[in-house]
């Protein structure tokens, strides 16, 4: 099929697109709110001048393209592609940045917080997330209600017992509870 007959059909929905060489080879991964308008931006004769694009655009041999049911599954699908076929035209999101988690740490008084590394030790991650602005807020508001410990010592009962932990800042302004030196943290089980 060629390139013009592909545009006509691009449907006017959020997703991905790929560029393609003639060899098949992924130049370019890009999202839109709506892919028909997007890719046909790119052939536009009164777009501006700019060389990268310009180049991009006369390497272009295939178009390809992946409906999502809205924006933001749109920005993650382009995240991942990107990071699997490591276009050439995509300079951002190569270098391995990635969205924001929540994670749960799996420990006997659990650590909560935001993380972009995902490690395989039993700790319980929530996301991806697209804005972390608002992960923040969320976690801001969750120490509000509920006692969640934000030291990063290494708790567990024995070294309570011992009291070989000094009381965290939290601990003073009354946002834990604890006892002296060592955090009296609720002891969460898992099921």
């Amino acid at each position: 099929m060629k390139l013009e007959d592909k545009l006509s059909r691009i449907p006017a929905k959020p997703g991905c697109y790929l560029f393609k060489d003639a060899d098949g080879a992924i130049l370019y991964v890009g999202k839109a709110n709506v892919l028909k308008n997007r890719v046909r931006s790119y052939f536009q004769k009164s777009r501006p001048f700019h060389p990268r694009l310009n180049a991009l655009v006369k390497k272009i041999a295939d178009i390809e393209w992946i409906v999502t049911d809205s924006e933001v599954e749109a920005l993650i699908l382009e995240n991942n592609l990107i990071k699997e076929h490591k276009p050439r035209y995509n300079v951002n999101l190569r270098d391995d940045k990635s969205y924001p988690f929540i994670r749960i740490t799996n420990e006997d008084f659990p650590q909560v917080f935001i993380t972009r590394k995902i490690v395989r030790d039993g700790s319980e991650y929530f996301g991806p997330y697209t804005d972390v602005k608002n992960v923040r807020y969320v976690l801001k508001t969750l120490r509000q209600i509920f006692p969640i410990r934000s030291c990063k010592f290494q708790l567990t009962p024995q070294v309570i017992e011992k009291k070989k932990v000094d009381l965290c800042l939290d601990y003073y302004i009354k946002n834990v509870k604890g006892r002296a030196r060592g955090c009296k943290a609720k002891k969460i089980t898992r099921k």
